[in-house]
């Protein structure tokens, strides 16, 4: 279905929904398109490919609110009546006074430059490059090292098209693609199996570089070897850019309407407070060029802004829709994030490793996690032992245990090395006088 075609067919379930009963009423029509490729041992593990195409209608029936999801698009008699039990089913639901569809004037109303965020050759490389992608990756680790035990690698790609249409007056499209590939390596020594891996992404194909993948994959897992537990204690610790948004997840969801509006965040009431260090500003831009989360309206249609959440530890903003921030009273923002950019600092992670006398570097978390009503943490890591500005040893089996307001308020560096492989720019992020449990 072309970009026209679903356009005309979202006006039309727009209309006939008001048409039937409604009063408000937004249409969404997605296309996505996935590819994945495994393998192992030199064969090919898996292959899969997924096309999808579905209609979601989003109804306000006499202050009632309901979405009616289908994939049947090619039949108007189906669609008359998945719209028409739709709208009767919403009917017998519980009134809601704050459901309804966004203020027009929050609506993106067009114009913009080209934010790159997608490949109109996606659908016509070559599925041989794709597997010889993964094969070359494979075969940049297998007969290194004796103390290898397994070699995987993959490639996956994936494109989607959105048309959006609602009944007071939104009409807008986005599309996005991309592409990655990965590996991970097992090795042994004794009775030791570490693994771990590494991974690189791009939203065009041609700009898609796995040389090298592999080997990274390869010496992650070797470096592991050796891992124990080391005493408990209270000590600096740096978690490397790739798992930022990790330690950053709890602070995000802090920050959403729902979790404000309900009182499950503990981040309530807290605007224009200190939430975090000096060293912690974080800006929401969502016009990045190439950026994974970029793009000119969220979910809603409200038009996104660059917006400042943290500036120098004062919580500037929260992330607010149009449902909870009627609840709450707010000017909606947007319910989503999209680009999370740090403010760097001057140094980059081997610079941070170099100027702490003791401390831990984590590279990876095993489990764990955080009361969003108190901010309470524990997680499960792995990493390194730093000692007079050296990696000494790997760690693991080892826990983290504090608080998310006292852990940001205790971030003593930023990184230079923002990780530009996700949406969330995470750099390298050097954090003082966190407990660690061990032996």
């Amino acid at each position: 279905m072309t970009k026209e075609e679903k356009y005309k067919l979202a006006d039309k379930v727009v209309n006939h929904a008001l048409e039937c009963g409604a009063q408000e009423v937004r249409a969404v029509i997605s296309d996505s398109r996935s590819n994945s490729i495994s393998v192992r041992e030199e064969k090919i593990e898996n292959l899969e490919q997924s096309i999808e195409n579905g209609l979601s209608v989003y109804l306000f029936v006499d202050n009632r609110y309901s979405v009616h999801s289908t994939n049947r698009l090619d039949n108007w008699d189906e669609l008359d009546r998945f719209i028409r039990e739709a709208i009767e089913g919403t009917k017998y639901l519980s009134e809601d006074e704050y459901r309804s569809l966004p203020d027009p004037d929050l609506y993106y109303r067009g114009g913009g430059p080209d934010l790159k965020t997608y490949d109109d050759n996606f659908r016509t490389v070559d599925p041989q490059q794709k597997i010889d992608a993964a094969f070359e990756v494979e075969k940049e680790v297998l007969g290194r090292d004796e103390r290898i035990i397994s070699v995987s690698s993959s490639y996956n790609d994936g494109l989607n098209e959105t048309v959006m249409v609602t009944s007071n007056g939104f009409e807008g499209d986005r599309s996005n693609t991309y592409y990655g590939v990965s590996a991970s390596v097992s090795v042994k020594e004794g009775d030791a199996r570490p693994s771990d891996g590494w991974y690189r992404s791009s939203l065009f194909y041609t700009e898609l570089d796995h040389e090298g993948i592999g080997q990274e994959a390869l010496k992650r897992a070797l470096r592991k070897l050796g891992q124990a537990k080391i005493e408990s204690g209270n000590m600096p610790m740096i978690i490397e850019n790739r798992l930022g948004s990790q330690s950053l997840s709890p602070i995000i969801r802090a920050l959403n309407g729902s979790a404000i509006q309900q009182k499950n965040s503990f981040l309530v009431d807290m605007l224009g407070e200190k939430a975090g260090s000096d060293k912690l500003t974080i800006t929401d831009d969502p016009f990045i060029v190439g950026g994974r989360g970029s793009g000119y309206f969220d979910n809603e249609g409200l038009a996104l802004k660059k917006r400042v959440i943290f500036e120098k530890g004062i919580l500037k903003n929260y992330y607010i829709d149009t449902y909870y921030g009627k609840k709450l009273g707010m000017e909606p923002t947007s319910g989503i994030t999209s680009n999370l950019v740090f403010e760097p600092g001057d140094k980059n992670l081997e610079e941070m490793i170099a100027s702490l006398e003791r401390g831990i570097l984590v590279t990876g978390f095993n489990g764990g996690n955080c009361n969003g009503s108190t901010g309470d943490f524990s997680y499960g890591i792995e990493g390194f032992l730093i000692e007079k500005g050296k990696i000494v040893k790997p760690v693991s089996e080892m826990n983290i245990t504090g608080n998310m307001l006292d852990l940001y308020k205790n971030l003593a560096e930023v990184g230079n090395d923002a990780y530009e492989d996700a949406a969330w720019r995470t750099p390298s992020l050097l954090f003082n006088n966190v407990s660690f449990s061990g032996k």
